[in-house]
């Protein structure tokens, strides 16, 4: 008996979640088509009207001037254009008794987006291979027997292979391990050389093409129809905007660093071409600009600095010699950024009609204004919004109908008709 009545009970269940669910789905399906409107609603309110018109002003603003006007949002854009690069250093100078050229200081030669200058070279003469005593810095190098060093052992912060005995450093009393490398080594036997202060007025010639695929459009920083002006010219911004043609004093000044300091230490410092064109007027007005940032660590750190090791190697006697240099200069790095922007339909509508639907937030902003800090006693609140719930229900009506039959008139008072 309670099994049939479970059953019952869970066939009702059943059709009553049927019967909902079905219910559910044809008011959505029928709600679906309905039309919602927003209801209208003025409100006389001083305050809460300069508020929506001054935040109105603001969005609009907004979109005019920065979107617009300074952003262009009205163009398609191009920020990935494809360029080229080609440097040459030119300057001669002398150092002592020795005539420098670009030979001399110039790294690499063939030019490219990197290139360097020499300002000061530490010099080691005369290196062969042998061998001779490990400098007293490096770690385990020191030693008063030859049991403190191990033959074959090579630090990889020192100079070369240790040979197992202990011999006098040069020409010092203490000793320390003998090493098979070239000798003699670099902090022994190193010449500093005074810097080459007059490469102050050396100049460095910069050669940019830039092109914007997109827009089929080629450009170049200098005019191709003056080729011997840049012989003689030097770059100013307003003067010769097209004479890509830079002292390194210049640079340095640009840079907010020091020559005399770049000497010393070396640098790295970044040359920036900047392209920013606008194709909707002539292209010709399309011209670079420069600027020169410092791109290594500051110089009160130790790794600030540039510099380079190279050797020239020659024979004599038989023999295979080197001269190490260690260089300290300035390299330079050219980095080349472009945009570009025309006119174009899609965006242009994309941004208005952004910029339409964003005036509809004032009225967000003004709405929560009034119902959060203006609508006290809900005022507002009920003639924004309609709740069924709040309104009264109408009473029920029932229709009767009498029905007669010979007479129009009744007296029910007997319980039957007269």
């Amino acid at each position: 008996m309670v099994t049939i009545k479970t059953f019952i009970l869970q066939e009702q269940v059943r059709n009553f979640i049927k019967m909902g669910c079905l219910k559910f789905l044809k008011d959505f399906f029928l709600g679906f088509w309905d039309y919602e409107t927003p209801q209208v609603m003025v409100v006389k309110d001083r305050k809460l009207g300069v508020i929506y018109r001054a935040v109105q002003l603001l969005v609009i603003t907004y979109f005019i001037w920065y979107v617009f006007i300074s952003q262009k949002a009205y163009q398609e854009t191009e920020t990935r254009p494809e360029s080229s690069v080609y440097t040459e250093m030119r300057g001669v100078a002398m150092l002592g008794d020795f005539v420098q050229d670009t030979t001399e200081y110039v790294r690499p030669s063939e030019g490219g987006d990197v290139i360097s200058t020499i300002l000061r070279r530490e010099v080691t003469y005369d290196q062969t291979q042998g061998t001779c005593a490990e400098h007293y810095s490096v770690a385990n190098a020191n030693c008063t027997k030859d049991s403190d060093c191990t033959q074959g052992e090579i630090d990889f912060d020192g100079h070369g292979q240790r040979t197992g005995r202990c011999i006098p450093y040069y020409n010092y009393t203490f000793k320390t391990c003998e090493i098979k490398t070239w000798c003699p080594i670099e902090e022994y036997a190193v010449v500093r050389e005074p810097a080459l202060e007059k490469a102050i007025n050396f100049t460095v010639f910069i050669k940019n093409a830039i092109h914007f695929p997109k827009f089929k459009v080629l450009r170049g920083n200098i005019k191709p129809n003056k080729p011997k002006k840049l012989l003689r010219c030097h770059y100013h911004p307003e003067t010769n905007p097209y004479c890509p043609v830079f002292s390194l004093g210049f640079i340095a000044a640009q840079a907010r660093e020091k020559f005399s300091e770049l000497c010393l230490t070396g640098g790295v410092i970044g040359v920036l071409i900047n392209w920013k064109c606008d194709f909707d007027v002539d292209p010709s007005k399309c011209i670079p600009t420069y600027s020169f940032r410092r791109l290594d660590m500051r110089r009160n750190l130790s790794s600030s600095g540039y510099f380079d090791r190279f050797a020239k190697y020659y024979h004599k006697d038989g023999v295979e010699y080197r001269t190490l240099i260690k260089a300290f200069g300035i390299r330079l790095d050219v980095i080349v950024h472009g945009h570009a922007g025309r006119f174009s339909l899609i965006p242009t509508i994309i941004n208005t009609v952004t910029a339409m639907t964003s005036v509809g937030i004032c009225s967000i902003i003004c709405d929560w204004i009034m119902l959060t800090f203006i609508d006290k006693n809900e005022v507002f609140s009920d003639k924004k919004f309609d709740d069924v719930s709040k309104q009264p229900s109408r009473p029920m009506t029932t229709d009767l109908t009498l029905t007669s039959y010979g007479s129009t008139h009744s007296d029910l008072s007997d319980g039957v008709p007269l």
